[in-house]
């Protein structure tokens, strides 16, 4: 079973209830974290894995060779990026706007092009604990994730219960990242820009046709909190917790401390949490 955690937008509390989750889950049962947030990966800070490997993850781009080359250009015509540009005498391969999708090789009619790695981040795996751990990070400036996304989530060992961090957004690596997964949490703040990407990431389950709860995060109440409600039952969709706003909770976050770990009373709730979502899978079946 996979569980995704997203977001649509940043600084929800999203890793806070994947870790948090992660943690009470491995009492019971194996546990696989996957964070897919590459280009920004935190939820180490929180598990402290012990990390056992480290490799690096390719994209293939093109090399031409120009001796074989006859500038037709049909290599710059089926790339959909504009990662190549022909001229008379030259050929210029803009790499990091390359897909990998192989095209320009499969189609040149001189056989001028081959395919070469270009590192594009590191796919690291460890322990935290009982909790197998992977992450993602992409290298500096890197604008393509979704290839790195597909390496740790090529990682899932299907029998474990795998919990999926993903990045905030709907994007590109996004789809990528909850694509599979069983059932999402999504965690939205009560704020007008929080319900907007909430709605935003719920037309995106629904695309990909998974089911999914909603955390309300720095619940207080108000105006903002009533239209997420009413949002949440329009679309049916379930309120799965209403996480207060709680001092002693956004300290230990600053601390990288998990809540689980020293608050008992958010380890229960978080153990309620994890039970409801399981049994409500189980009746899915």
């Amino acid at each position: 079973m996979i569980i995704a955690v997203a977001s649509g937008k940043g600084g929800t509390g999203k890793t806070t209830v994947a870790t948090n989750l992660a943690l009470v889950l491995a009492r019971e049962r194996e546990i696989q974290f996957l964070d897919c947030d590459v280009e920004e990966p935190n939820a180490h800070l929180f598990l402290k894995p012990e990390l056992e490997s480290s490799e690096p993850v390719h994209i293939p781009v093109p090399q031409v060779d120009l001796e074989r080359c006859t500038y037709c250009g049909i290599c710059a015509e089926v790339c959909a990026f504009n990662a190549i540009m022909v001229g008379q005498e030259t050929v210029l391969v803009f790499e990091p706007l390359c897909h990998g999708c192989g095209g320009c090789a499969y189609f040149c009619p001189e056989k001028a092009i081959k395919e070469i790695d270009r590192p594009i981040g590191l796919l690291e795996k460890g322990a935290a604990g009982e909790i197998a751990f992977v992450h993602g990070k992409l290298n500096p400036g890197e604008a393509l994730s979704p290839p790195l996304i597909s390496a740790v989530k090529q990682a899932i060992d299907p029998a474990a219960l795998a919990i999926v961090d993903a990045s905030p957004g709907a994007s590109c690596p996004v789809v990528e990242a909850l694509r599979g997964s069983d059932y999402c949490i999504l965690v939205t703040e009560p704020t007008p820009f929080g319900l907007n990407d909430l709605a935003i990431a719920v037309e995106l389950l629904k695309k990909l046709h998974i089911p999914g709860g909603v955390i309300i995060n720095r619940s207080m109440g108000g105006e903002g909190e009533a239209g997420v409600e009413q949002y949440c039952r329009r679309e049916n969709i379930p309120i799965l917790l209403r996480m207060p706003w709680d001092r002693e909770l956004a300290a230990l976050y600053a601390r990288g401390e998990p809540a689980v770990e020293h608050l008992p009373a958010w380890r229960d709730i978080f153990t309620g949490l994890a039970g409801q979502i399981l049994s409500e899978r189980e009746e899915a079946r």
